[in-house]
C-alpha cells in the first residue's frame, strides 16, 4: 500500500480555497429571493392576455408567497417592489407606445409602489394561522386602494382581469372582479403553504394537520367554489333578443395624430355602415335594430358641423336603424367625449358623457408640473374634457343599452351603474389606436369578457381600429374583426335584466374584503407588539 502524506503547509494551503467559493455562493443565496419576487412578477404577467395561460398566476402567487412567508417589513417592502415591477413593466409597455418611455416608467413606478405595501402586508400576517386568507385580502385591498387613488386610480392589472378563459371566472357573478381575483390568490398562497408543509414534513416527519388542512382548503376551496357558481352563468335570452351591428371603420394612421384626420375617420365609419346597410338590401345581411359606433368615431362635433351631420344623418337613414355615434362635443366652453344617439328621422335624441375620463389622455393633472417637465406633453392634452355625471342607458329598439365608454370598462362601478339602471345589455365603444398593435387591446377585450360574467350581460365591443368583437353573457366572444381593417359584425343577441349577485352585491364582498385584510393585520401588528414586550420583560 502506499501512503500519500500531505504536509502541515500543504494542508494550510488547500483549506482557505473552499472559503470564496462558500462565501460567493452566499452571496448569491441573498439574491435569490429578489430575482424569485421580479420572475414570480413576470410570471403573473405572462397569465395575463392576449395569452391564455391563465393558469399561471397561480404558481406566480405561490412563489412571491414563498418569498415573503416571514420577512421583515423592509425586506418585503423591496420585495413587493420587485413583484411589481416584474409584473406591470411589461404588461403597462403599451403606455409608452407613442410619447416614449417616461411615463410608462414613471407610471410603472408609482404602482409598483402599491405592490411593495401588499408585499410588506402579506409578510406581516403570514406567521398567523391560515395565513393564506389574510394574505389574499391584502392583496385585494392594495387593487381596491389602486382603483381609487392617484388621479381617480388605475385598476388596469387587476388579478381578475387575466382570467377571462380559467376556471375561477364564474366567481365573478358571485362578488364581481374583487371575489375572483381573492379566488385566484387565495389558490396561490394556498399552494405555498402546501408545499411547505409536505417539505417539512419531509424533512422531519412530522405533519402540522391543523396547518396542512387550511393549506388544502386555500386550495381547493376557490376551485370547488367557481365549479358551483357555474349555474349563474347563462346566455338565455330573458328579455328577448335584440340584432345588433358593431361597425369598426378604421382610422387613417394609427398613432397619437390617428385623429389629425378627423373628417377621414368619420367618413370610414358612414362608409362601412353604408355598405353594410347595402349587404342588407340585397339580402346578405340581416336588418339590423341598432348600430354601435366607436369612441371617436366623430371627432367632428356634429351639433356645430352640419357636414357632420349629414355625414351621420345619412349613414342612419342608409341602414334604417338609430347609431350610438362616438363623438367629441363642445357644449358651454367645455369638452365631453359623448356617445350620441342617432335616430334615421329625429337626428340625436340622447347623450352621454363619459364619467371616468383618463389622466394624462383626456386631461391633463398636475399641469403647470407637467409642463415644467416636458411641454411636449401639454401640447398633446391642450384642453381637458369634463366628466359626466349621469349613467349612459340608451332606449333602443327592443333594448336598452348601457354605455361604458373605453378606460370606464376597467371601473367596477361605472359598469354596475348602467346596469341597475335598466341595461339589458352593455356595450363598450373603444379607440385603441393611440396604442398602435400592442396588447393593451386584449387586455381591455379581456376586461369586457368579465363584466359580461359579472353582470351577466352581452356586451359589445366597437373599435375604431380593432379588436372588435360581439361577447356572450357568459364571456364567450363569438365574433369580433381584426385590427386595422373595416369590417361590420351582425349577430341576434340575447337580452337579460336579471341580476347576479355581484350585480346585488356591488362595493360589498371588496368592502368585505378589505375588513379582513385590516383583521388579519391588526392580528399581525398586536402579537409582534406582544412579542417584543414578553422578551423585553
Amino acid at each position: 500500500m502506499t501512503v500519500t502524506a500531505t504536509s502541515v503547509g500543504e494542508s494550510d494551503r488547500l483549506e482557505p480555497q473552499a472559503a470564496p467559493a462558500s462565501r460567493a455562493a452566499a452571496r448569491l443565496m441573498r439574491f435569490l429571493p429578489a430575482v424569485a419576487a421580479a420572475l414570480s412578477g413576470v410570471l403573473l404577467y405572462v397569465s395575463f392576455p392576449p395569452r391564455t395561460l391563465w393558469w399561471l398566476a397561480v404558481p406566480a402567487f405561490a412563489v412571491f408567497g414563498g418569498v415573503l412567508r416571514g420577512r421583515g417589513w423592509k425586506a418585503a417592502l423591496g420585495l413587493g417592489y420587485l413583484f411589481g415591477l416584474g409584473f406591470l413593466l411589461p404588461l403597462l409597455v403599451w403606455t409608452g407606445v407613442e410619447v416614449g418611455p417616461g411615463p410608462w416608467l414613471a407610471l410603472v413606478a408609482i404602482e409598483a409602489v402599491f405592490v411593495a405595501l401588499v408585499g410588506a402586508g402579506v409578510a406581516a400576517v403570514s406567521r398567523l394561522p391560515a395565513w393564506p386568507v389574510w394574505a389574499a385580502a391584502v392583496w385585494i385591498t392594495g387593487e381596491a386602494v389602486r382603483a381609487r387613488v392617484p388621479f381617480e386610480g388605475f385598476p388596469w392589472g387587476k388579478i381578475a382581469f387575466g382570467q377571462a378563459d380559467g376556471v375561477f371566472l364564474p366567481l365573478a357573478a358571485v362578488g364581481g372582479t374583487p371575489v375572483l381575483g381573492f379566488a385566484v390568490v387565495l389558490c396561490g398562497f394556498g399552494l405555498c403553504e402546501a408545499v411547505r408543509l409536505a417539505v417539512r414534513a419531509r424533512r422531519t416527519r412530522a405533519v402540522q394537520r391543523g396547518a396542512a388542512a387550511a393549506a388544502l382548503l386555500g386550495v381547493a376551496v376557490p376551485v370547488v367554489a367557481a365549479v358551483a357558481a357555474r349555474p349563474l352563468v347563462s346566455d338565455a335570452a330573458e328579455d328577448g333578443t335584440a340584432t345588433v351591428a358593431v361597425i369598426q371603420g378604421n382610422v387613417p394612421r394609427a398613432g397619437l395624430d390617428f385623429n389629425a384626420q378627423r373628417r377621414a375617420v368619420l367618413d370610414y365609419h358612414a362608409r362601412e355602415t353604408e355598405r353594410l346597410a347595402a349587404e342588407v338590401k340585397a339580402g346578405k345581411a340581416e336588418q339590423p335594430d341598432f348600430v354601435l359606433w366607436p369612441e371617436n368615431s366623430s371627432d367632428i362635433d356634429p351639433f356645430a358641423n352640419d357636414d357632420a351631420r349629414f355625414v351621420i344623418d345619412r349613414a342612419a337613414k342608409a341602414i334604417g336603424a338609430p347609431i350610438s355615434v362616438g363623438g367629441v362635443v363642445e357644449r358651454g366652453g367645455k369638452l365631453f367625449n359623448e356617445q350620441i344617439l342617432w335616430d334615421p328621422e329625429k337626428g340625436p335624441v340622447d347623450t352621454y358623457d363619459k364619467r371616468q375620463i383618463q389622466p394624462f389622455g383626456e386631461y391633463l393633472p398636475l399641469r403647470p408640473l407637467i409642463g415644467a417637465i416636458n411641454e411636449n406633453w401639454t401640447s398633446m392634452v391642450r384642453q381637458d374634457f369634463s366628466r359626466g355625471t349621469e349613467p349612459g342607458v340608451f332606449a333602443m329598439p327592443g333594448a336598452t343599452v348601457g354605455l361604458v365608454t373605453c378606460y370606464e370598462a376597467a371601473f367596477d362601478w361605472a359598469v354596475r351603474s348602467e346596469v341597475t339602471d335598466g341595461a339589458q345589455m352593455i356595450s363598450v365603444p373603444s379607440n385603441n389606436a393611440t396604442f398602435d398593435r400592442s396588447e393593451m387591446t386584449y387586455q381591455q377585450l379581456a376586461m369586457s369578457r368579465i363584466r359580461a360574467v359579472e353582470h351577466s350581460r352581452t356586451v359589445t365591443v366597437p373599435v375604431t381600429s380593432g379588436v372588435s368583437a360581439i361577447i356572450m353573457p357568459d364571456g364567450r366572444i363569438t365574433q369580433k374583426t381584426g385590427m386595422y381593417v373595416a369590417d361590420s359584425l351582425v349577430q341576434e343577441v340575447p337580452l337579460r335584466s336579471s341580476r347576479t349577485p355581484a350585480t346585488e352585491l356591488g362595493v360589498v364582498p371588496e368592502i368585505a374584503l378589505v375588513l379582513v385584510a385590516a383583521g388579519g393585520l391588526g392580528w399581525a401588528v398586536g402579537a409582534g407588539v406582544r412579542g417584543r414586550r414578553a422578551r423585553d420583560v
